[in-house]
């Protein structure tokens, strides 16, 4: 190997051990990136620098970030989700396991209103978690079905990791969202069936909700919750991804609709105050410059491993990978895995996926199936021990005797259900571009 591509290696390792250390991820990302860079081929590497940078900040696309992000955190600290989780409840709650199938649901309506794992998990632990344990779920199982019932919301769109996918992948966010409904919702329902089956093998683990709980709710106004709870995030969510799977408006301009329509929806049911605006408008402002500063220090990142010959060191090794096609795809998904207990999502998604991306398109495969696989793997990055953050956000609030390793325990059953649903988006890839390839994306 060349000295260049010596530097490559030690590039990377460089900004694991940044990380391990306790180093921000832009900055470390940044810092190696400018000085091995600097090292390998002086300040000339960086001359298009500039240019990428302004190609980030103008990118029209990514205007969706902070739209989406307003969107979701205004429905998340209007107090949508309690609500939902009451009414949702109450819809299953005579069926054995029924608590579990309703935090699912409402973990796939939560997920493709608001997109924010942190806010759903927390939720759902507050109010979900003690009320599990008081009807005699075991804490393991309740905690799995919690954290998730929370991930759904980073495949299910609108997500950013599928508006960010789509920016790397060289498709449009139209098509990503999609390509990603179905196989969002295929692993919604394997989690729904997996707990159905297990309620009724033991169905004294998931009891239902007793009969006088049930009652204090009648059916009128249980249907009438329905209407006027479940009805308006539903109708927004279908009115922006329908605008945007439809061609009727772009990712942005739905993106747009979709925060004045929460912004709406939040006004009409009478919790609209500055406080909450102040509080939503700080929480968007954090959440996009975080994602932004990413971006930015990624490009400086692409470029110096670019030039220092990374590309080629990349496809050298998936030469040594044996079985094709399949075989580099199995390779790249189990690194992506192994990098989440690591790492974020957006780090591996602007680090280590434009690495692999030349050798995948130089064989011809698919981009959009191959995103939505990544997107899925992704999606287990949150949930695997010992550094899944939505492990560590519900043990946050959990409860007192519920412990990490429950948390731990809960997540593997669902962990093994989510590597089921990959491997058959795998062997049956029109689970992902059958809908685009029906609409004409």
């Amino acid at each position: 190997m060349s000295l260049n591509e010596w530097l490559a290696i030690g590039m990377i390792g460089a900004f694991f051990i940044m990380l391990l250390i306790g180093i921000p991820v832009a900055i470390s990302i940044a810092t190696t990136a400018f000085v091995f860079g600097f090292i390998g081929f002086g300040p000339m590497l960086f001359n298009l620098l500039p240019s990428r940078i302004y190609g980030v900040v103008t990118n029209y696309t990514f205007m969706a970030i902070p739209l989406f992000v307003f969107m979701g955190v205004m429905l998340e600290k209007s107090k949508l989700a309690a609500e939902l989780i009451d009414v949702v409840g109450h819809l299953f709650g005579n069926v054995s396991g029924g608590m579990g199938v309703a935090i699912i649901f409402v973990g796939v309506l939560l997920g493709a209103a608001t997109g924010i794992v942190g806010a759903t998990i927390v939720t759902l632990g507050l109010l979900t978690l003690p009320t599990l344990l008081r009807r005699g779920y075991p804490k393991a199982l309740a905690s799995g079905m919690i954290c998730a019932s929370g991930t759904l919301g980073q495949i299910i769109p609108p997500s950013l990791v599928l508006i960010l996918l789509a920016e790397i992948l060289g498709e449009s966010v139209g098509t990503m969202f999609a390509a990603a409904m179905m196989p969002g919702l295929t692993l919604a329902a394997v989690y729904i069936i997996a707990i159905l089956a297990l309620a009724a093998w033991k169905p004294h683990l998931m009891p239902p909700i007793p009969a006088e709980e049930r009652a204090q709710m009648g059916k009128a106004q249980l249907l009438r919750k329905v209407i006027l709870v479940v009805g308006p995030p539903v109708g927004l969510v279908v009115a922006v991804l329908g605008s945007i799977i439809g061609g009727i408006a772009a990712p942005t301009e739905a993106a747009a609709m979709g925060a004045l329509g929460a912004l709406v929806f939040v006004a009409s049911s009478g919790r609209l105050t500055i406080n909450l605006l102040t509080e939503v408008a700080k929480a968007t402002l954090i959440i996009s410059s975080m994602v932004f500063f990413i971006l930015i220090s990624a490009q400086v990142f692409g470029l110096a491993f670019r030039g220092l010959g990374g590309e080629h060191l990349v496809g050298r090794m998936f030469e040594w990978v044996p079985g094709g096609e399949i075989g580099a795809l199995l390779f790249m998904l189990l690194l992506m895995f192994v990098l989440g207990f690591f790492l974020e999502w957006i780090e591996i998604s602007y680090i280590a996926l434009p690495l692999f991306l030349p050798f995948f398109i130089q064989m011809g495969v698919d981009m959009v199936w191959l995103g939505i696989l990544v997107g899925l793997v992704l999606q287990t990055s949150f949930l695997t021990p010992p550094f899944g953050w939505s492990l560590f956000f519900l043990k946050g609030v959990a409860p007192e005797g519920v412990t990490t390793l429950d948390i731990y325990l809960g997540v593997l059953p669902f962990i093994a259900l989510q590597f089921l649903a990959i491997a058959m988006v795998i062997l049956f890839p029109g689970i992902a571009t059958w809908l685009p390839a029906a609409i004409g994306w």
